[in-house]
């Protein structure tokens, strides 16, 4: 074990911890949490579940610029008795909520849109569902599907759902389906996999603990900081490389970069694990990877790929306009304003070879993804700054202070 490994403390996933924190609502909190997340979307998923839970009703849940806190509430509001009104900032209000809607809708469920259908705010009367099938189109979303499934084991007769369309993002509801039967609820897939069965809840269920895992998104940022610092030797702190996150996928894509990662055990404790990485590995010739299970990593791919001088392809990529900015265009820009050569189709970003010399201040566009993708190019340019560099809170509030142990060293 090489003791001079830099160390990285990462955060644990806010995917994972929203997940836990509905169930733990749901069922009665029967869980007990060890290393929830300490994003702003967990905080402020935590804080909006504790309205509902002393608010006895009626109430207004602002969910900021948080697409899943607000897609995974809404499904919930709508099977609380009282009037509720779900809202967000203005880039939340752009985002689509249409095929929720729809499905929820067509549950015999009222949601009522206020100013522009399929988008926030909505006006949501509780009540109990009429039907216990519903269609729902995950195509913009998976969050649409994951909303749905976990509200269902305290739906009366349970739910059968069917996806009308290959996702995105499907390793999301995989995750979701692993954490529903980690809880001790009854879910079953169809052997196609497109329907999913969701028993009602009708026992009591064992209290457990249940530890997060460290994410895997936010270690794909240090990734392309082995990249272009192949001098030294990254620890990746409490994670393992076989995961149910679809993030995962950035140790696939930075292998073809040339970063090689190890995962290291413990001697002491069997259960800890770590991956160590470390660039200057052969790049590959072509680069062609496929997104459409992990958009997250588009702006650290494209990034990274640039930085690289290499010629890259990802594909699967038609909703990143979606996100909590139009990442397409804020990549597009941000490389192009360094000198980066980028094409773009709707589904498909294309980085051709190209010398990046940046002399402008990199815009986030209030997206936190965006200022940890370009974050480490300040290894390659000092003077290189992140403009409202806060908006990182979002979901790793300390990446400032890990990213400096390397901008550092």
């Amino acid at each position: 074990m090489n003791t001079n490994d830099l160390r990285i403390n990462l955060p644990a996933s806010k995917s994972m911890s929203n997940r836990w924190l509905m169930l733990n609502h749901l069922t009665g909190s029967h869980f007990r949490i060890n290393k929830l997340s300490t994003s702003g979307d967990t905080r402020l998923l935590r804080t909006l579940l504790d309205q509902l839970e002393s608010g006895g009703g009626n109430g207004t849940y602002y969910c900021e610029n948080a697409g899943s806190v607000a897609r995974f509430l809404m499904p919930l509001l709508a099977i609380t008795p009282g009037r509720h009104t779900l809202t967000g900032d203005d880039r939340l209000r752009q985002r689509p909520m249409a095929p929720l809607i729809d499905a929820l809708r067509s549950m015999g469920l009222r949601i009522d849109c206020t100013e522009s259908e399929g988008h926030l705010p909505v006006v949501i009367q509780g009540s109990i569902p009429t039907r216990r099938t519903v269609t729902v189109d995950p195509v913009l979303s998976s969050q649409f599907v994951t909303a749905l499934l976990l509200v269902a084991p305290i739906l009366p007769e349970g739910l059968s759902l069917t996806i009308s369309q290959r996702p995105t993002s499907r390793p999301y509801i995989d995750m979701t389906c692993e954490t529903l039967a980690q809880a001790g609820i009854d879910i079953r897939r169809s052997s196609n996999g497109r329907t999913y069965y969701v028993s009602p809840l009708r026992h009591r269920l064992p209290s457990t603990t249940i530890t997060i895992e460290r994410d895997w998104t936010s270690a794909s940022y240090f990734y392309t900081m082995a990249l272009l610092r192949p001098d030294l030797r990254i620890r990746l702190l409490g994670i393992q490389l076989a995961s149910c996150q679809g993030d995962s996928a950035a140790d696939a894509f930075f292998k073809l970069l040339g970063v090689a990662s190890t995962e290291v055990r413990s001697p002491y404790r069997a259960a800890s694990r770590s991956i160590t990485l470390q660039g200057g590995a052969d790049i590959a010739r072509t680069i062609t990877f496929n997104c459409i299970d992990c958009p997250d990593l588009v702006p650290t791919f494209a990034v990274a790929a640039a930085a690289s001088g290499q010629r890259a392809t990802l594909k699967g990529i038609a909703n990143i306009s979606l996100k909590e900015s139009d990442r397409m265009i804020a990549i597009t820009t941000e490389l192009q304003r360094m000198g980066g050569n980028i094409k773009t189709t709707p589904n498909e970003l294309q980085i051709l070879p190209s010398t990046l010399n940046p002399t402008q201040p990199v815009r986030t566009y209030a997206d936190h993804r965006i200022a940890m993708a370009f974050a480490p190019l300040q290894l390659r340019f000092p003077n290189l700054q992140i403009e409202n560099p806060e908006v990182v809170d979002k979901s790793f509030p300390e990446f400032w202070d890990e990213f400096a142990k390397i901008l550092n060293a």
